[in-house]
């Protein structure tokens, strides 16, 4: 049994945090069972040439760089749900989805637009992108704008991915909102949500900012993730919803010197879902390590004490949430210029 075969015999979902068409074929080998989507892989893609008579056709049609990006997207997410819809039906729709990333630019901190015109831009996108797709769910960052807008589209029908998430506080808005929209629905069949709770970027903000002892330092994202992973999981029990509403362990890549590539994975087996970049499953394959559940395993409690006791969790989400919106629509408008100079390369 391989390394990654072993994780997702522990009960973890494994995602592919990625919709290459070259990288689907692998991670359906690996066992993967979902994938997800952002603007720097698509940007990666396109970037490598494979769609440059497409951006030619659709801008003979008159598109502009904006508007040849969202149908570019759409494409690969669309190719990439018809690779996993085999696992969607085979699950009942357990398992087999792939997120569709709605535009970053509506939390654009350069040129900010009022956030009930975020929100209603949120509703209007997500509607307009789920209609139609079996197997899409569709991202929504945990913002104040964001998080507005979940009620009416899980209301709708609409499968939600929330992202962008750090802290309990974040996560318990966002999932409250979704579930006050799910009951508005006639039926909870096919109903489902997932909650992306960031991790390896609090390690990094923590060795940065907090004086932790080495047996606490670059435990923070864990204990942070592990914490709500169990309050998830007691909040939807008892609730008979026929699919399980689920954390995705999202920032898996280590990023703190002399940490193993394996060390989220690893920390955070067991159950829910695990998005990986391809570089983290590369590393995985060619390891000799079995895997075991440790995703219910906490930090002994003098190390949660200290945590606890020396973490601004307040301060902490600012500066995370702040970073974490300029990665959000950095990679867009990058994506769009990149469209541009292909466009010029291509005339």
């Amino acid at each position: 049994m391989s390394a990654l075969q072993s994780l997702i015999a522990t009960g973890t979902r494994l995602y592919l945090d990625s919709v290459d068409p070259k990288e689907i074929g692998q991670a359906l080998e690996d066992g993967a069972v979902g994938a997800t989507s952002n603007p720097v892989i698509i940007g990666g893609i396109i970037a490598a040439g494979g769609f440059d008579d497409d951006i030619k056709r659709l801008a003979d049609e008159g598109k502009d760089d904006s508007e040849i990006a969202w149908a570019l997207c759409d494409k690969l997410v669309a190719d990439a749900q018809e690779r996993f819809l085999p696992i969607w039906e085979s699950t009942g729709g357990e398992a087999g989805w792939v997120s569709f990333e709605l535009d970053p630019l509506l939390e654009d901190t350069v040129d900010s637009i009022p956030e009930a015109d975020r929100t209603a831009r949120y509703i209007e996108l997500g509607k307009k992108y789920a209609a139609g797709h079996k197997n899409r769910m569709i991202k929504v960052p945990g913002t104040p704008g964001g998080i507005a807008a979940l009620e009416e589209l899980a209301a709708a029908g609409v499968t939600l991915n929330i992202t962008l998430l750090f802290s309990d506080d974040q996560y318990r808005a966002a999932r409250d909102a979704v579930w006050k929209g799910a009951k508005k629905r006639a039926s909870l069949e096919g109903f489902k949500s997932v909650y992306s709770i960031f991790i390896s970027r609090i390690d990094v903000y923590t060795s940065k900012n907090v004086d932790l002892s080495p047996e606490a330092q670059g435990k923070v994202g864990l204990l942070n993730a592990k914490r709500i992973w169990r309050e998830n999981c007691d909040f939807w029990a008892g609730k008979k919803i026929p699919l399980a509403q689920e954390m995705i362990f999202a920032s898996t890549g280590a990023k703190l010197e002399g940490d193993p590539p394996e060390k989220y994975v690893a920390a955070l087996a067991g159950s829910d879902i695990q998005t990986n970049p391809p570089s983290t499953n590369d590393a995985l394959r060619k390891m000799d390590k079995t895997f075991t559940r440790t995703v219910d395993q906490l930090p002994p409690q003098p190390v949660q004490d200290e945590i606890d006791e020396k973490v601004d969790a307040a301060a902490m989400h600012e500066a995370l949430m702040e970073e974490g919106l300029r990665k959000f629509a950095e990679p867009q408008k990058d994506l769009i210029k990149l469209i541009a100079d292909k466009r010029a390369e291509l005339a």
